[in-house]
C-alpha cells in the first residue's frame, strides 16, 4: 500500500476573520501581538515529511527553527513583517510533493501623528492672520485608516464650513489626511483632534491625537553654544549646549551623529550633550534636532576634532639619477618621515642631526610634501653627499597646539647604510608539516636599515590565514598556527619601503607543502541483510596527501581480516560471502599515509527495518461504547525482504503522560510483502485518553527498529466528570502540567529517596502525600540564589467541561483538590488561581495560605464553576529564608461538589484547610485485549 500525499491547512480559531477561498486563496486575519497557529493536515502513505516555507524566503528566516518540520506552525506575539503567503509542503517520495497556501494578513493601527505647515512661499514664522495653514495627521495601519477632525468638540466635514478644507493626497494612498484652514480667522485658532480608525477590525479601538492651534504657534529654532569645529585632546570631557531660540508648542531636543551611534559613554541632559575622556573613535560630526510638529525640524551641526599623531614611518631615496640603489658620496641622498596627524593643518616637522637643531640650506634641503600626493610627509635633500654627512639624523613630528606626545624618528646614514637583499635559508623551502601543526616561514633579510617584510600569496589571489591580503613582519618570520590543507601553496615575501630603502622591493618564494591523511567515504554506512547472504563493502579514497604510500586493513572488531597497499586504484573492497551471527558487526577499514589514517565504518547487521504506521485508516473507531473505545491500527513494513523473514511483533501501548509499557506479541505467518497492509485491534481504550503505541519487528537476529506513534480518542471532547484527573507527579512529564516562562524560577520534581544529600534540613517533606520515600511529589527549592518574594509557577493541561445545561443557569460544578506541605520558619507564600479559555491575560485567585503550618501534609478542597475549559496555576513564593521549601502532591479534579465538612468556610483565605480523616485513591487502568488480527 503506498498513497502520494495530499495536504489542506486548518486555523486555531485565533484568527479575526477566515475568508476561504477567495480568489483562489485563503485569508487569515490576525491582530499584532497574537498567537498565530496554522495546521497543516496530511494524508499519505508512507506518512509524508512536513515543511512550512514564507513567499521570499524559507519560514526558518522569521521563526524558530523547530517549528518549520512540524505539523502546527506557532508564531507568537506575530509582528506586521510577518504577513504573507505561508506554505505548507508534504513529501513522501510518491508523486509530487502537495503544497498548500494561505495568506496571512496581520492588522495594527499606530497611534497618530499631526504636522502643521504654514502655505509655501511665507517667510514669517508666526502664524498671523492672511495666512494658510496645513494639519497634516499620518497613522500607520492595516488595512487602510480612515481620519476625521475635531475642532474642539465640533466634528468637521468637507463643505461645513467655507475656511476648512479637507482632503487627502493622491500620492498618500490614504495614508495621511490634511485639514486646509484657508486665510487664519480668529475662530481657527482652536484645539483640533484626529482621530484614526480602522473601524474596530480585530478589536482594534481608535486613536486620536490632538494639537492646540494658538497665534503663538511657529516652527522651531535652536543655537549651538559651542564653536565648530571643536579641537580637543583625547582625555578631555567635551560638552556640548544646544538651546531653542523658538517655537510653539515647546521643541524637543535630540542630539545624533552623523556616522554610527552616540558613545555609550554620552550623558545627555537636555538640550546637553557631554562625552568624557573623549578618544578619537569620538570625533565627527554630531548634530542638534528641534522638533514640535510644526514646519521643518531645526538642524544645527557641529564637527569634533580629536587630535592625535600616529604611524611614524620613514624610508631612504638614493639618488634618482643612477641605476645603483646603494649610497655613495657625491651623490644624492633624500630621507622621508611620514606620520597620521589630525588636524593635519597643525603638524609640523624639526630636523636634528646627532641632536642638534638642522635648519634648510643649499647642500641639506627640507621640504614638506604636497598633502594631496603624500600627506603628513617631510622630506630631507642631502646634495652631494660628504663623509662630514654620516650620521644620526631625527625628525620630530608635533602639533602645534601641545597636548599630544611628539613622535620622533631616527634614520641613520653611514657607509653601512646599504639597502636590502632578501634570501631563503636551503632548508626552509620547500617546508614540509602535517595539519594542524605550527609552521614557521622564513626570509633572512640583510641590510641597513632592515625594512619591514610583507607577505603575501604567490600561486593564488587568496587572504592570508589572519585574513588579510598582505601580513607584515619586522624579523622576516611568518607563522602560522593550526596549519590546514588549504594553506599549501607558494608565499612570496618582500620588503617594503617602509623602514628601509625606498627602491625596487626585493622578494623570494617559500613553498609550503601540507601533508594530511586521506579522506575516504563513506564514513559510516549500515548495511542490513539477511544470515546466508552475500555483503560487499568499498571504501574509497577522495584526498590525501602524500597521495602514493597508501596501505589499508579491514577489520571486524579487533581483528585483522586483510592487508595490502595500493597501486593505481583509489579503493578497496571486502566481501563476506555468506552472513552468519558472528559476521555481523562493526567493520572498519583504515587508510593510511605518512600523514595518518582515515576510517570507513561499516555496520553490517540483520535487524529488520521499522514498520510505517498508515495514519490514514478511515474511521480507526469502532466499538464505542460509553466508556471504552476500539482503534484499528494499520501499518507496513519497511523492505521486508532486505532481512531475515520476520516472525513476529512487539506491541507496546500505555496510556499518554505514563511510564509502564504493556507488551505482547503479534505472530506473523509467512512472508510480508512490501506494501502489505497489516491491521491489528486495539481494544478497551478508556475514553478519551490518548494512547502512545510502540511496535518492534522480530527475526531470528533479534529486534529490529520500532516506530512510536500516539493514537487518539476523536469522538466527542473530554470531561474531566468522565475520567476524573489524578495526578500524583509519578510519570516522566508530571501529568502534562508545565514551567510558567515568565516566573523566576520552576518548580522541581522529587522524591526523599532520590532528593541531594546537601538538602536543607528543617524544611520541605520527609515522604510523598503518601508517606513512600520512593514515591514524587513537586516543590520549590529556597536555597540560594532564591531571593524573598521571587515566584515559580507550575501550569495545568488544558481541561474541557461539560456542556451547559441548556435549562439551568449554573455551570457544571467541580471538586478540585490536592495536598501541600509548608513546614520551615521561612515559609512564604502558595497560591493558586483559575484561568478560563480566550482570558489568559486574567487569573481568579482559587485559594491561598502562608506561614509555617508544621511538618505534615495538609489537604485543600474547593468548588469551581468555570463556564469553558480551564487551567489551574500553582504559584509558589519565596519567603525570608532558605527553611521555605513548599511542596504540593496528589492534585486531582472530579464532576460534583466538594463534601461540605471538607470544603473551607472561605475559597481564597490566609488559611488552610486541615488534613482529611480518609483519602480515597482512584487509580487509572489501561485495559487491552486482542480482538482480532488481520492480514
Amino acid at each position: 500500500l503506498a498513497a502520494p500525499p495530499t495536504v489542506r491547512i486548518v486555523h486555531s480559531g485565533l484568527a479575526c476573520n477566515i475568508e476561504e477561498e477567495r480568489y483562489s486563496e485563503r485569508v487569515y486575519t490576525i491582530r499584532e501581538g497574537e498567537t498565530l497557529e496554522l495546521t497543516c493536515l496530511v494524508t499519505g502513505h508512507p506518512r509524508p515529511q512536513i515543511r512550512w516555507t514564507k513567499t521570499a524566503g524559507s519560514a526558518s528566516d522569521r521563526f524558530q527553527d523547530s517549528s518549520v518540520f512540524n505539523e502546527t506552525l506557532r508564531i507568537s506575539n506575530i509582528q506586521r513583517h510577518q504577513g504573507g503567503r505561508y506554505y505548507c509542503k508534504a513529501e513522501n517520495g510518491l508523486g509530487s510533493p502537495a503544497i498548500k497556501s494561505i495568506r496571512v494578513d496581520v492588522y495594527y493601527l499606530d497611534d497618530p501623528i499631526v504636522t502643521v505647515h504654514q502655505s509655501i512661499g511665507e517667510a514669517k514664522e508666526q502664524f498671523y492672520y492672511e495666512k494658510t495653514v496645513f494639519l497634516r495627521c499620518v497613522a500607520n495601519s492595516n488595512p487602510p485608516v480612515r481620519y476625521s477632525w475635531r475642532r474642539g468638540q465640533e466634528v468637521l466635514l468637507q463643505g461645513s464650513d467655507k475656511g476648512v478644507e479637507i482632503y487627502e493626497p493622491f500620492f498618500t494612498q490614504g495614508e495621511t489626511k490634511i485639514l486646509k484652514l484657508k486665510n487664519l480667522r480668529p475662530q481657527d485658532y482652536a484645539n483640533y483632534s484626529c482621530i484614526a480608525s480602522v473601524r474596530n477590525v480585530c478589536s482594534i479601538p481608535d486613536k486620536m491625537v490632538s494639537f492646540r492651534l494658538s497665534n503663538k504657534t511657529a516652527s522651531p529654532s535652536i543655537k549651538l553654544l559651542v564653536d565648530d569645529p571643536i579641537v580637543v585632546n583625547p582625555g578631555e570631557a567635551i560638552t556640548l549646549v544646544c538651546v531653542t531660540t523658538g517655537g510653539e508648542p515647546t521643541p524637543s531636543l535630540t542630539w545624533v551623529r552623523s556616522v554610527g551611534v552616540l558613545p555609550n559613554k554620552t550623558v545627555l541632559n537636555g538640550g546637553t550633550l557631554t562625552i568624557p575622556a573623549i578618544t578619537s573613535e569620538d570625533s565627527g560630526t554630531y548634530s542638534c534636532i528641534a522638533n514640535n510638529n510644526v514646519g521643518n525640524p531645526a538642524k544645527k551641526s557641529t564637527n569634533i576634532i580629536v587630535r592625535a599623531l600616529k604611524k611614524g614611518r620613514f624610508w631612504i631615496t638614493p639618488d634618482p639619477y643612477h641605476k645603483d640603489d646603494n649610497i655613495q658620496i657625491g651623490r644624492e641622498v633624500k630621507i622621508s618621515c611620514q606620520v597620521e596627524a589630525i588636524p593635519p593643518e597643525e603638524l609640523t616637522f624639526s630636523w636634528f642631526k646627532n641632536g642638534r637643531p638642522l635648519r634648510s640650506s643649499e647642500r641639506m634641503v627640507i621640504t614638506q610634501t604636497d598633502p594631496d600626493v603624500s600627506p603628513g610627509t617631510t622630506n630631507l635633500d642631502i646634495i652631494d653627499l660628504k663623509f662630514t654627512d654620516f650620521g644620526t639624523y631625527t625628525c620630530v613630528a608635533s602639533l602645534k597646539g601641545g597636548g599630544i606626545s611628539d613622535i620622533s624618528i631616527d634614520v641613520n646614514i653611514s657607509s653601512s647604510t646599504v639597502p636590502p637583499n632578501l634570501t631563503v635559508p636551503q632548508e626552509k623551502s620547500p617546508l614540509v608539516t602535517r595539519e594542524g601543526d605550527t609552521i614557521e616561514l622564513q626570509c633572512q633579510v640583510t641590510g641597513k636599515p632592515k625594512p619591514i617584510i610583507l607577505w603575501s600569496r604567490a600561486d593564488k589571489e587568496v587572504a592570508m590565514p589572519d585574513g588579510a591580503l598582505q601580513t607584515e613582519s619586522y624579523d622576516g618570520i611568518l607563522r602560522i598556527v593550526n596549519v590546514s590543507r588549504e594553506m599549501s601553496g607558494t608565499y612570496r615575501c618582500q620588503t617594503s619601503q617602509y623602514n628601509g630603502f625606498n627602491v625596487k622591493p626585493r622578494e623570494a618564494l617559500v613553498q609550503l607543502i601540507v601533508q594530511y591523511p586521506p579522506a575516504v567515504e563513506p564514513a559510516f554506512l549500515e548495511l542490513r541483510q539477511g544470515q546466508g547472504r552475500a555483503v560487499t563493502m568499498s571504501c574509497r579514497v577522495l584526498r590525501a596527501y602524500p597521495t602514493r604510500v597508501l596501505s589499508y586493513e579491514w577489520r571486524l572488531g579487533g581483528r585483522l581480516l586483510r592487508s595490502g597497499h595500493f597501486d593505481l586504484q583509489d579503493s578497496t573492497e571486502f566481501t563476506v560471502s555468506s552472513l552468519s551471527r558472528d559476521s555481523y558487526g562493526l567493520y572498519n577499514c583504515n587508510i593510511i599515509n605518512e600523514a595518518g589514517a582515515g576510517r570507513c565504518s561499516f555496520l553490517v547487521t540483520g535487524k529488520a527495518y521499522a514498520p510505517e504506521f498508515y495514519y490514514d485508516t478511515y474511521n480507526p473507531l469502532w466499538q464505542n461504547r460509553p466508556r471504552v473505545y476500539s482503534y484499528s491500527l494499520q501499518w507496513t513494513q519497511m523492505n521486508p525482504s532486505a532481512v531475515d523473514r520476520i516472525l513476529a511483533y512487539r506491541l507496546g501501548i500505555r496510556q499518554a503522560g505514563q511510564q509502564r509499557w504493556w507488551e505482547q506479541e503479534i505472530t506473523v505467518n509467512g512472508n510480508i510483502q512490501k506494501g502489505e497492509l497489516i491491521t491489528y485491534n486495539l481494544t478497551e481504550l478508556i475514553k478519551p485518553e490518548a494512547y502512545e503505541v510502540r511496535l518492534t519487528p522480530i527475526t531470528r537476529f533479534g529486534e529490529g527498529d520500532s516506530t512510536i506513534r500516539v493514537i487518539k480518542y476523536s469522538g466527542e471532547e473530554a470531561k474531566p466528570e468522565e475520567k476524573g484527573f489524578h495526578c500524583g507527579f509519578e510519570d516522566g512529564n508530571i501529568c502534562l502540567f508545565t514551567q510558567d516562562d515568565t516566573d523566576n524560577f520552576d518548580w522541581t520534581k522529587q522524591s526523599t529517596a532520590t532528593r541531594d544529600t546537601k538538602y536543607t534540613p528543617n524544611t520541605g517533606p520527609n515522604a510523598d502525600r503518601t508517606g513512600s520515600k520512593e514515591g514524587f511529589y513537586m516543590y520549590i527549592e529556597t536555597s540560594r540564589p532564591r531571593l524573598e518574594g521571587e515566584k515559580a509557577r507550575l501550569v495545568s493541561p488544558v481541561f474541557s467541561v461539560a456542556p451547559k445545561n441548556p435549562y439551568g443557569a449554573t455551570n457544571t460544578a467541580y471538586c478540585f483538590s490536592f495536598y501541600y506541605h509548608m513546614y520551615g520558619q521561612h515559609i512564604g507564600s502558595l497560591n493558586v488561581y483559575l484561568r478560563l479559555k480566550g482570558q489568559t491575560a486574567i487569573e481568579n485567585p482559587l485559594w491561598s495560605s502562608s506561614g509555617n503550618k508544621g511538618q505534615h501534609w495538609n489537604q485543600a478542597r474547593v468548588n469551581i464553576n468555570p463556564p469553558t475549559s480551564f487551567q489551574l496555576i500553582f504559584e509558589g513564593i519565596r519567603g525570608p529564608g532558605i527553611e521555605g521549601d513548599i511542596a504540593i502532591d496528589d492534585v486531582s479534579i472530579v464532576e460534583g461538589e466538594c463534601m461540605k465538612s471538607d470544603q473551607p468556610a472561605n475559597n481564597l483565605r490566609s488559611g488552610a484547610v486541615g488534613p482529611l480523616a480518609h483519602i480515597r485513591l482512584l487509580p487509572l487502568l489501561i485495559l487491552m485485549s486482542v480482538l482480532s488480527h488481520q492480514r
